[in-house]
């Protein structure tokens, strides 16, 4: 692969090219060296430091924590330990994510089967409820 172009490496990563603008404004990829035309060249790290941020991303890692490891891989005295302690508390948020998304799932059901489907909206069972901010 060699040298890419901001172009070749968005490519690359499956993102746009603003992408890679805004992640090197927030200092997840870091600014690449200019060519004398000004272009700006990036080494196949950053291809590897791109699909690293996705990655994270698709697994549920925010933007502020992915920064946070990609900063533990080069911080002197970091270990496998401090990587593992973000995945555990990873792991936490997103089962207090689903505990919610449960809870909501148990209300939505309640609401709907108090509606019969059938009548006029201003006797809809779910609108009141919605309306009244109560569950049924």
């Amino acid at each position: 692969m060699g040298e890419l172009r901001t172009a070749q490496l968005a490519n690359e990563g499956g993102v746009n090219v603003e992408t890679i603008r805004y992640y090197e404004r927030h200092g997840l990829l870091p600014r690449p060296p200019r060519t004398a035309s000004g272009y700006r060249i990036f080494s196949e790290n950053a291809v590897k430091r791109l699909r690293f941020i996705k990655h994270a991303q698709a697994l549920g890692f925010s933007l502020k924590e992915i920064k946070e490891l990609l900063d533990i891989q080069v911080k002197r005295n970091s270990s496998c330990a401090d990587v593992r302690r973000k995945a555990q508390a990873k792991i936490a948020d997103v089962d207090e994510k689903i505990r919610h998304l449960q809870g909501i799932r148990r209300a939505l059901v309640k609401i709907t089967a108090a509606c019969s489907g059938q009548g006029p909206i201003g006797n809809c069972s779910v609108i009141q409820a919605l309306s009244n901010g109560k569950s049924v």
